[in-house]
């Protein structure tokens, strides 16, 4: 979607704001005198000037979320590190704040959720994620290792030491499924080795 509305716009995804600004000015000034005209010409320009808002303000509010905060951390980073540092009410706080809700954000809040040992929501969240972005092996990772405990709790019907203040890596519930991991997990079901603690692997 973000590729379509910079094209909607007619610029690069690296066009300056200002570059971003001006090209949306003189494409509205366009639509707006085409659409007084009669038969396709004048309906054409009526949907590309609904369109041409709606890339607009989704170009504006995508860019707004990414700008780097004093410390250098993006805005995802920056949920990503109070997940790392236990404190879920202040991640989930600023992830409901995003306007822009894309793949990356439904893979923090699946994070969040299983630090609640919410582990259907979780999924849910991991599904919608990959189905967004679904060449992305860190989702994938994430999601054999929870199906992994989501299995293990069904056969056994109790549930591993689940310590929803346990810390993750960088990359929470993401990282390489090897295969010290996989016997690691099967055996154990832990939530440190879910978390990528366990061997240490990326």
């Amino acid at each position: 979607m973000s590729k379509e509305n910079y094209q909607i716009l007619q610029v690069g995804e690296d066009a300056t704001d200002e570059e971003i600004e001006a090209s949306y000015a003189a494409l509205k000034a366009k639509y707006n005198e085409e659409r007084w005209e009669s038969g396709e010409v004048g309906n054409n320009a009526a949907r590309m000037l609904d369109r041409l808002e709606a890339a607009y303000n989704e170009i504006k509010s995508e860019r707004k979320e990414k700008k780097q905060n004093t410390s250098g951390a993006t805005a995802f980073e920056e949920v990503a590190d109070l997940i790392r540092k236990g404190d879920i009410a202040a991640a989930q706080s600023k992830l409901d704040a995003f306007n822009e809700r894309n793949a990356e954000w439904h893979y923090l809040q699946s994070v969040i959720f299983y630090k609640k040992n919410w582990m259907n929501e979780s999924k849910k969240q991991l599904e919608i994620a990959m189905q967004m972005d679904p060449v992305n092996s860190k989702y994938q990772d994430a999601y054999k290792k929870l199906n992994a405990r989501v299995n293990y709790e069904q056969q056994t019907g109790g549930a591993p030491n689940t310590n929803p203040n346990v810390g993750s890596d960088s990359e929470q519930m993401g990282g390489n499924w090897c295969a010290t991991c996989a016997n690691c997990c099967y055996t154990y079901l832990c939530v440190n080795c879910l978390f990528n603690l366990c061997c240490g692997c990326r």
